[in-house]
């Protein structure tokens, strides 16, 4: 299987059966991300004990890109702390930028095949919603992240 059929089952994969797209009872933090440029919206819900993320949904719409990824990024940050979870992020934007290695690559699972998203600029934004949006709740102060 060639990597741009692989690419494409995956996303399908993700944007039609996605895992964690539903609306969470309790989350610790929720927080809203946008791509104003072609209109995907989610809103994501994370509960967490102490320092280590023990769930993570989303809920909202857009393209199947932004949909796909978030629910890869929900996915993977499932388990970990605060700090790795942060560094997926750090990783996955890098990833999009071209200056990854083969090594971290390989700690992005399943969502490292949206690696060739950095040639289709109309896309980045879209693949980078969830993501971003995790390191900014991640990043920012706790009484600034809406808390249910």
């Amino acid at each position: 299987m060639d990597t741009k059929e692989l690419y494409r089952e995956i996303l399908n994969e993700h944007n039609l059966n996605p895992i964690h797209k539903q609306n969470m009872e309790n989350p610790s933090f929720c927080l809203e991300g946008v791509n104003p440029s072609c209109g995907d919206q989610i809103t994501l819900q994370l509960k967490m004990e102490g320092d280590k993320i023990t769930d993570a949904s989303f809920i909202g719409s857009g393209c199947a890109v932004s949909q796909a990824s978030a629910d890869m990024m929900a996915d993977l940050v499932i388990g970990k702390t605060k700090e790795e979870a942060l560094k997926l992020a750090d990783i996955f934007d890098r990833m999009i930028k071209g200056s990854v290695t083969d090594e971290e690559l390989e700690e992005l699972d399943e969502a490292a095949a949206l690696q060739d998203i950095s040639h289709m600029p109309a896309r980045v934004k879209c693949a980078m919603l969830g993501w971003r949006t995790v390191k900014e709740m991640l990043s920012a102060p706790s009484s600034s992240i809406e808390t249910k």
